[in-house]
């Protein structure tokens, strides 16, 4: 009897054991081609909810006006999106800042007293990594599509994105009966920890090994592809769907995984995503390996690399296809590089406006989205020690005008004590007389109610 009852624990504690590499219940499952065929999508709620906070778009800053002289004018070395006005120029590094490195401030990439140097390797890469997403979002819209992609898409926040490779070292392996092992049975993330490959990335997404396994008839008539083979292309797959945290059927139908005309609309935007990986390791990446720093690079020396995860992050769209680009239309293309005497001094002297900054009806205090508007103009004035930054008040046509105007001093001066408070001294902020807007204009118009900012020398 006690025998009985070790056997049975023994018994209930190995398959405990076992069901501890399962997911508990309850999973939600999604219908996805034919009733019966098993196109199913499995979803765990628990870890969607993880994923969604983890895939939630950053607090952005409004548009700044493209007006007035270009970054290429008015700043140094500036050798991508120099063609921007300064105000556009100053957004975007502030918005990157908080994408890439928010705890480490601008001199994460810019020598501290001077801006123009590159004296500092991150910024180097930095600028081809403006580059590679202009490249992106032009030349890759078969995987993209409009959507694109900005910074934030792969750094969420940190100085290198979460998850990036290297090439992995030959691992040793004592003589044995099993022979070569050929990068397997020694369980990686890489791979979701299955026994497949390790290392599927340096064919398959650094070179461009043939994928493709599954012959073409149901009889071998020609197809030397190996078991060893495809449990490489296998450990690729297994790649995919944990990076996208998604199902084989997200791609793939369940009666026929090579037949192309029976496969989702997904596996043809999957074909061009892993060849925009080699194109951005290859054109992008690759080559940044000599002038980062031995912490930046694999076991075997290259650069830490793009595949998969980099972007998706466990959602089957990186931050589940929401775009950043309309905020952003300077990623959107790649942009023409405009010298510095491109345009006549005339238009840097007209100092056209920088910024503004929008009240409430009948507020005189800066919001959070006038503080934000506030940030590129700031940044610009650090920039340059010669700069100064004029203010103009507006007012509505209607109501009393002298309590209209009133209003208008005391918004302008908000601006100024906020500029003051983020480090801007005084003799550099001018204050001018308030305007009137457009007869047209009413107090219900948002740009009655504003403050305009231009930068001047």
């Amino acid at each position: 009897m006690i025998t009985f009852l070790r056997t049975g624990l023994l018994g209930a504690l190995a398959a405990l054991t076992l069901l501890a590499g399962c997911e508990r219940p309850p999973v939600d499952a999604v219908q996805r081609g034919y009733r019966g065929t098993g196109m199913e999508q499995v979803y765990n709620p628990r870890l969607l909810e993880t994923q969604a906070a983890k895939n939630a778009l950053p607090p952005d800053s409004p548009p700044a006006p493209a007006v007035g002289p270009t970054a290429g004018q008015v700043f140094q070395n500036v050798k991508v999106l120099n063609d921007l006005s300064v105000a556009e120029f100053s957004r975007l590094m502030v918005s990157i800042t908080a994408w890439v490195a928010p705890e480490q401030g601008c001199t994460y990439c810019h020598v501290g007293n001077n801006l123009a140097a590159d004296d500092l390797y991150t910024k180097v890469v930095a600028r081809r990594m403006l580059q590679m997403t202009q490249h992106i979002n032009a030349d890759w819209k078969s995987h993209v599509a409009d959507t694109g992609v900005t910074c934030y898409t792969c750094h969420r926040g940190q100085p290198v994105p979460a998850n990036v490779w290297t090439t992995a070292p030959a691992k040793p392996q004592a003589a044995s009966f099993a022979g070569n092992k050929a990068g397997q049975n020694m369980p990686a993330s890489s791979v979701a920890m299955a026994s497949l490959p390790y290392d599927p990335f340096t064919p398959f997404l650094s070179k461009d090994a043939d994928i493709r396994v599954i012959g073409g008839t149901a009889l071998p008539t020609g197809n030397r592809k190996s078991t060893k083979q495809t449990e490489w292309t296998y450990g690729l797959m297994m790649h995919m769907s944990e990076s996208l945290g998604v199902n084989c059927t997200y791609c793939h139908n369940t009666r026929s995984f090579a037949d192309w005309e029976a496969s989702t609309p997904q596996r043809s935007t999957a074909w061009y995503g892993i060849r925009m990986a080699r194109d951005l390791n290859a054109q992008y990446v690759d080559p940044l390996a000599s002038v980062l720093p031995a912490n930046r690079r694999g076991v075997e020396g290259d650069a830490q690399k793009i595949n998969c995860a980099t972007c998706h992050q466990g959602a089957f769209k990186p931050l589940y296809g929401a775009s950043m680009l309309p905020n952003h239309p300077e990623l959107a293309k790649v942009r023409a590089v405009v010298g510095a005497s491109a345009a006549p001094a005339a238009a840097a002297a007209a100092a056209p406006p920088a910024g503004e900054v929008l009240f409430a009806v009948g507020a005189s205090t800066v919001s959070e989205e006038g503080s934000r508007a506030l940030a590129p103009v700031v940044t610009a004035l650090n920039a340059d020690a010669a700069a100064k930054v004029t203010l103009s008040g507006y007012n509505s046509a209607t109501g009393d005008p002298a309590q209209n105007e009133e209003l208008a001093k005391r918004r302008a001066m908000a601006v100024r004590d906020a500029l003051k408070a983020a480090g801007i001294a005084e003799d550099r902020i001018v204050l001018e007389k308030p305007q009137v807007t457009e007869a047209n204009a009413t107090g219900e118009d948002a740009r009655a109610r504003r403050v305009e900012l231009a930068l001047t020398k």
